[in-house]
C-alpha cells in the first residue's frame, strides 16, 4: 500500500512538472511571439520602433525626456489607483460629464505612452479597462442631451469634441492593442471605435466633408484610426473625401485652408486649433506611408503653417483677431505637437526657444529629439519678423501684416488686419489694427465674447454678445460710417469681398503698408496706410492715414475708434462728462453696449489722448478736420468731436469686459482723411518717484502733398519738440521723383520714403 501511494505521488509529481513546463513553454512562446510581432510590426502610429526604442533608453539616463517621464508616470500611477470614472453624457462644454471624458481620453494617452517606454502590464491594463468602459455604453448611446444645433455629438455636445476624444483616443488604443487578445480587440473596435468613425463619417457628411477645422478633426481622428486598425478604405477618405474623389478630405484642407504663406483663414486662434489634427496626422501619414511625402505638399505648407503660428504671437500670446480666446499662447498643446513635429523635420534650432518657453516635453519619438536638442545646447533665438502674411488659396484676398522693431521679448508690434472675412469666426473689422509694447497689448482688440468651457456663462458657448458687440465694427479699431457695420453685419456678403493690398515695404527704420476696402458700405470705399517708424534718434510713433471716399454727395458720419488698454491721463479737449448718469452711444450695432462717458467738441489742429500702460506713456494724436487736412482742394470743414467711451450697457449679466475706447467723430462729411499718430513717450517710476516725459512731444502733424505740389507724391510731415521733423513720402508711380523742401533736395527712389527734414 505504501508503494502504490509512493507510485502515485510520483506519477502526480510528475504530471505537475510536466503541466509547468507546458505553462512555461506557452508563455514563452507568447513572449516569443509578443516580441516576433513587434519585430516585424517595426512602427506604430506616430513612431517607428526604433524611434520607440531610443525613448526607452532615454528615460534611464538623465535629460529633460526623462525628468517627463518621472513627471507622467508619478501622475498616472496615482491615477491607476483611483476608480474609473465613465458617466453617461450629460452636459455641455465645461460641464461635469463633458469635462470628465476629456480627462479620460488625456489620461489614457497618458497610461498608453507610459506602457510604450516601460511595458509594464498595469498601465496597459488601464487603458484597456477605460476603452471597455466605453465600448460597453457607445453602441447604446443616442445624440448627447445638450446637443449642438449644427452638428451634435454623443459622448459630448458636438460631433467635434468627439473627433478629439478620437484622436487621442486611437493613440491610446495604438499603445497597447499589440497585447490584446483578437477577443478583447474585437469588443472595443467593433463597440467603440468602428460605430464611432461611421458616426463621424459616414453619418455626417455635411462635417466629414466641410473645408473647415471641424472637417480637419473629423478627417484626421478616421484616418489616424484606419491606420492604427488595418483599414486602408477609411484612410482614403480621411484623405479625400467620402467618395474618394477629392471634392473632400485632409488632402483639400491642406490646398484650401492655409495660403501658401501658411496664414489659416480664420486666424491665428483657429489656426492654432487646426493645427493639431493637421500635424498629428500627419505625421501618421509620414510613419505609415512615408511614400506620400506629406509634408513636402503643397511647397511645405505644413512646415509654414506651424511657423506662422509662432509668428503671429506676442510674448507668448497670439493676436486676438477673429473669434480669438485672448489668454491663448504657444503653450497651447497643439503647438508643442507642431513645432516639435517641424524641428524634427527641419533642424531649424531656432524652434528649439519656442519649445523651451512652451516648457512641455512630450513622450514621443518627435518629443526625444527636441529634448535630446536642448539638452545639448542646441538652442538659438526663434527670427521674429516683420512679415506679410497673404490671405485665400492664392494669397491674393488681403494680408495680415505684422511690423516688428526687433528681437526682444517686449519690443513694438503693429498688426495691420487687411484680411478676408475668415468665414463664420471672423469679425467686421476691415483695415484695423492693434498695437503692442513692453510686452503688453497697448491698442487692443476685444477678441471673442466667451467664456470656454465655464459652463455658468452660456454653457462654454459664444455669448450672444459675441454678435452683438464683438463681432461688431465699432468693437475694432477701424471706420464706421454712420454708426453700420462693416457688410451691414451679413458674414455671408463680408465673405465675398475683401481687402486689396497696395503695397508694402518692410525697412529697418519703416514698416509700411497700404490696403484698400470697397463694398463694405454701398457708397463708401476707403484707403488706409499704417506705418511703424523706429527713427534713428530713437522716436518711435506708427503713423496712420484713413482715407474715406464718398461715391454720392450724402453727408455722414465717420467714427474711428481706438480701444486702448491703460489709464486714461489727460487729453487736450475739454470734455464734457457724464458722471451722475450715462447713456448707450446707440441702438444696435454694438454702439448699444458702449456707454458715452464724456464727450467734447475739438478746437485745437490736433486732438490728443494719452494713457499709461505699464509705466510708458502713449498719447493718440488725430488733425482735426478743421484744418486742412485733405488731398485735394475740394475739401470743406466738417464738425469733429472727441467720445469716450466704456463698454457695459446693455448687458444685464455681465458678460462683458468693460474696456475703453476713445473715438474720434466726424459730422456732416463726404470724402474725408483721418490723419493719426501713436507716440511712445516717457516713463513713470513708482519705486523712485520719478515721471519724465508725460507729456506728448508732437508739435505738428499735416497732409503736406498740396505744399509739395508733385501729383504722383503724397508727403506727411510728423514734427516733435526740438525741431524733429520727419517727411513720409509715398511715391504713387514706380519711377525717380525729386522734389525740394525747406531748401533742402530730396531723391524719392522707392514707395516709401522716410526722411529728416531738417
Amino acid at each position: 500500500m505504501k508503494f502504490i501511494k509512493q507510485r502515485f505521488a510520483i506519477k502526480c509529481c510528475a504530471r505537475g512538472i510536466a503541466s509547468i513546463f507546458l505553462l512555461l513553454l506557452a508563455v514563452c512562446g507568447q513572449a516569443q511571439a509578443h516580441q516576433h510581432q513587434h519585430k516585424h510590426n517595426n512602427k506604430y502610429l506616430l513612431e517607428t520602433h526604433d524611434q520607440v526604442e531610443q525613448m526607452r533608453a532615454a528615460i534611464m539616463a538623465k535629460g529633460r525626456f526623462a525628468d517627463k517621464f518621472n513627471q507622467q508616470k508619478t501622475y498616472i500611477d496615482a491615477k491607476l489607483m483611483a476608480p474609473l470614472n465613465v458617466p453617461l453624457p450629460a452636459d455641455a462644454g465645461g460641464g461635469y460629464t463633458h469635462e470628465v471624458h476629456k480627462k479620460n481620453y488625456a489620461d489614457m494617452l497618458t497610461a498608453g505612452r507610459i506602457f510604450v517606454l516601460t511595458q509594464e502590464p498595469k498601465y496597459a491594463q488601464y487603458v484597456k479597462r477605460v476603452l471597455f468602459a466605453y465600448a460597453d455604453m457607445y453602441p447604446s448611446l443616442p445624440l448627447h442631451p445638450k446637443q449642438k444645433e449644427q452638428s451634435p455629438g454623443k459622448l459630448f455636445w458636438q460631433s467635434l469634441n468627439e473627433a478629439v476624444w478620437l484622436v487621442y483616443s486611437i493613440q491610446a488604443y495604438d499603445s497597447i492593442k499589440g497585447v490584446l487578445s483578437d477577443q478583447e480587440k474585437m469588443r472595443i473596435e467593433s463597440n467603440l471605435f468602428e460605430p464611432m468613425v461611421d458616426y463621424l463619417s459616414e453619418q455626417s457628411p455635411q462635417t466629414f466633408n466641410k473645408i473647415h477645422n471641424h472637417g480637419t478633426w473629423a478627417t484626421a481622428a478616421v484616418g489616424m484610426a484606419g491606420y492604427v486598425m488595418d483599414k486602408p478604405d477609411w484612410v482614403e477618405k480621411s484623405l479625400y473625401g467620402l467618395d474618394k474623389s477629392g471634392t473632400g478630405g485632409f488632402m483639400r484642407q491642406l490646398d484650401e485652408l492655409f495660403s501658401p504663406q501658411g496664414y489659416y483663414n480664420e486666424g491665428p486662434y483657429y489656426q492654432r486649433y487646426a493645427l493639431m489634427p493637421f500635424v498629428l496626422f500627419a505625421k501618421a501619414i509620414e510613419v505609415n506611408q512615408p511614400e506620400r511625402e506629406i509634408f513636402k505638399h503643397r511647397d511645405n505648407i505644413l512646415i509654414k503653417a506651424i511657423n506662422t503660428t509662432v509668428q503671429l504671437s506676442y510674448n507668448g500670446l497670439f493676436f486676438a483677431i477673429n473669434d480669438a480666446i485672448k489668454d491663448k499662447g504657444i503653450d497651447t498643446v497643439e503647438l508643442v505637437h507642431g513645432v516639435a513635429i517641424a524641428y524634427g523635420i527641419t533642424q531649424e534650432t531656432g524652434l528649439l526657444s519656442i519649445v523651451e518657453k512652451q516648457n512641455n516635453i512630450l513622450l514621443t519619438g518627435y518629443g526625444l529629439e527636441v529634448a535630446n536638442a536642448l539638452d545639448a545646447n542646441k538652442k538659438t533665438a526663434y527670427p521674429f519678423a516683420s512679415m506679410s502674411f497673404g490671405d485665400g488659396l492664392k494669397g491674393d484676398e488681403g494680408a495680415l501684416l505684422v511690423f516688428r522693431q526687433n528681437q526682444a521679448d517686449d519690443h513694438q508690434t503693429l498688426v495691420f488686419k487687411a484680411t478676408s472675412q475668415g468665414l463664420g469666426h471672423g469679425h467686421f473689422d476691415k483695415l484695423q489694427w492693434m498695437f503692442y509694447n513692453k510686452g503688453q497689448e497697448i491698442v487692443s482688440d476685444y477678441g471673442a465674447a466667451r467664456f470656454l468651457n465655464i459652463e455658468a456663462k452660456y454653457g462654454g458657448h459664444y455669448l450672444p454678445e459675441n454678435n452683438t458687440y464683438a463681432k461688431q465694427t465699432v468693437a475694432h479699431n477701424t471706420l464706421v460710417v454712420d454708426q453700420m457695420s462693416h457688410f451691414n453685419g451679413s458674414t455671408a456678403k463680408g465673405n465675398k469681398y475683401h481687402p486689396q493690398v497696395l503695397f508694402t515695404q518692410l525697412d529697418e527704420h519703416l514698416n509700411i503698408s497700404s490696403a484698400s476696402m470697397q463694398n463694405a458700405y454701398d457708397d463708401i470705399n476707403f484707403t488706409r496706410t499704417q506705418a511703424l517708424v523706429n527713427t534713428p534718434e530713437g522716436k518711435v510713433f506708427v503713423l496712420d492715414i484713413l482715407d474715406v471716399d464718398a461715391l454720392t454727395n450724402t453727408k455722414h458720419v465717420y467714427d474711428l475708434p481706438v480701444h486702448f488698454n491703460g489709464q486714461f491721463i489727460d487729453s487736450n479737449v475739454v470734455l464734457d462728462s457724464y458722471t451722475q448718469q450715462q447713456r448707450a452711444l446707440g441702438d444696435n450695432n454694438g454702439y448699444q453696449h458702449l456707454w458715452l462717458q464724456s464727450k467734447g467738441a475739438t478746437t485745437d489742429d490736433l486732438v490728443k489722448v494719452t494713457w499709461l500702460k505699464d509705466r510708458t506713456f502713449y498719447t493718440h494724436t488725430t488733425v482735426n478736420s478743421a484744418a486742412k487736412t485733405a488731398t485735394n482742394s475740394s475739401a470743406n470743414t466738417q464738425d469733429q468731436s472727441l467720445l469716450m467711451t466704456r463698454i457695459g450697457a446693455n448687458d444685464p449679466n455681465f458678460n462683458l469686459i468693460a474696456n475703453q475706447a476713445l473715438i474720434n467723430r466726424v459730422s456732416g462729411a463726404n470724402d474725408h482723411q483721418f490723419l493719426s499718430v501713436l507716440e511712445v513717450h516717457g516713463e513713470y517710476n513708482p519705486t523712485q518717484e520719478f515721471t519724465l516725459n508725460s507729456h506728448s512731444q508732437l508739435t505738428s502733424l499735416a497732409n503736406i502733398s498740396d505744399v509739395i505740389g508733385l501729383p504722383n507724391l503724397n508727403v506727411f510731415s510728423v514734427q516733435f519738440d526740438g525741431e524733429l521733423e520727419y517727411l513720409l513720402v509715398i511715391n504713387k508711380t514706380d519711377s525717380q521723383v525729386t522734389f525740394d523742401y525747406k531748401q533742402k533736395k530730396h531723391v524719392i527712389t522707392r514707395k516709401a520714403t522716410l526722411l529728416r527734414a531738417n
